[in-house]
């Protein structure tokens, strides 16, 4: 079982960036498709981005297509979030996720197998 923490969090204005790192430990990511996920309070946690084993493929949340980029670095087994023009609904705590078996399409939770501890994004207005 792969092992992630995630990184990279803070309070930033709206309109702002933050890059989200995600670094894991137990095995190779090259094997695994990656996904983005985050949760608000009092919401359920949803998919916000991923990409494919060899990172030809990439999906994203409707609303934030556009101003964040998800990539990886499968040599140094890392995993990034860019995230620009960051609005105040973008708030929750942003958390890591690895599958052995999904395609990027994938978007429920459920259906990924192993995740990090999250890491927290406040964009005031």
């Amino acid at each position: 079982q792969v092992q992630l923490v995630e990184s990279g969090g803070g309070l930033v204005q709206a309109g702002g960036s933050l890059r989200l790192s995600c670094a894991a430990s137990g095995r190779t990511v090259s094997s695994l498709t990656m996904g983005w996920f985050r949760q608000a309070p009092g919401k359920e946690r949803e998919f916000v981005a991923s990409i494919s084993r060899s990172a030809g493929s990439t999906n994203y949340l409707n609303s934030v297509a556009g101003r964040f980029t998800i990539s990886r670095d499968n040599a140094k087994n890392l995993v990034y979030l860019q995230m620009d023009s960051l609005k105040p609904e973008d708030t929750a705590d942003y958390y890591c996720a690895a599958c052995s078996i999904c395609g990027v399409m994938v978007v429920r939770a459920s259906d990924y197998n192993s995740w990090g501890q999250g890491t927290q994004v406040t964009v005031s207005s």
